[in-house]
């Protein structure tokens, strides 16, 4: 498992302490026909960390953060994912040559077979971006989209 999570991460660029400035930000998510989200996103401890804090309520229960951080000694980005659920997630991954952002875990399908865990950030543009959840049982050779986000940038009054 862990050959084929390398394998994907194989094409990522030098990575930075900025790459993911572009998601830093207050912004609206939608997704499906009605879901609806907030996800506030902020540089903290002297702009070392990425702190996501993100609320489905009241239309959805989840109820999430995540601390994201450079290892500039690996070059690679990790994130650390918990939420109300009780889920724990550990991520790694970075900027790829076309812009997109990827993180990777190696996890275990509902049928007990290892499997492959990614988030995609995409389209990524002044106040909008799109974000994809995606799996893939063979080994990076092929993904499926299991959750699909919108993201707007939600517009501070006085700016």
């Amino acid at each position: 498992m862990a050959l084929a999570l390398c394998a994907c991460q194989g094409s990522a660029l030098a990575g930075s302490a900025d790459d993911f400035d572009f998601w830093v930000g207050r912004w609206a998510l939608t997704w499906g026909s009605d879901g609806q989200a907030t996800n506030t996103v902020a540089k903290v401890l002297d702009g070392k960390v990425i702190q996501e804090q993100f609320d489905a309520r009241p239309n959805d229960r989840l109820v999430g953060l995540s601390l994201s951080v450079y290892d500039a000694k690996s070059d690679e980005w990790k994130q650390t994912w918990a939420d109300n659920t009780g889920a724990y997630l550990d991520f790694t991954g970075g900027l790829n040559p076309d812009g997109t952002m990827e993180l990777f875990r190696p996890a275990t399908s509902e049928d007990g077979d290892p499997m492959l865990q990614r988030m995609v950030w995409y389209n990524i543009r002044g106040n909008s971006l799109d974000w994809n959840w995606e799996r893939s049982l063979d080994g990076g050779q092929s993904w499926e989209t299991v959750w699909k986000i919108h993201y707007e940038r939600i517009k501070v009054s006085g700016r």
